[in-house]
């Protein structure tokens, strides 16, 4: 079977391309959110999840149109999330932990600074 050629251009996606399906609550459901070509890494994906740019991510799913595949990064995002924000000790929302807490595959404990007594 021959296959066609690609319609991407190569020079502006030769890299994996993150997509975030986003629930919007019972009346609207769950779309796939528009973004702009240039924030689809994997890095800018994660600071807009950790940011609030997502307020409730459901699944998100990782291409590659040069390479031809394709495949579910949802545990994948959520492992990476999970080391951040136990990284950083950073506080997230409840939907967001609800995420992690659903789809991440290792678990990440975060050590919490107790303040210690008779130190100035």
């Amino acid at each position: 079977m021959r296959s066609s050629p690609s319609i991407v251009p190569a020079d502006r996606l030769d890299r994996d391309i993150y997509l975030v399906l986003e629930d919007f609550g019972a009346r609207a459901g769950c779309a796939w959110r528009e973004t702009d070509e240039a924030d689809t890494d994997l890095d800018t994906v994660l600071q807009d999840i950790l940011s609030g740019q997502y307020a409730y991510p459901v699944r998100i799913v990782c291409f590659n149109p040069v390479e031809g595949w394709s495949r579910d990064a949802t545990s994948d995002i959520a492992d990476a999330l999970a080391e951040r924000t136990a990284n950083r000790g950073a506080e997230i929302t409840p939907a967001l932990q609800d995420f992690i807490n659903a789809n991440a595959t290792r678990r990440f404990d975060v050590q919490l600074a107790l303040p210690l007594r008779g130190i100035a």
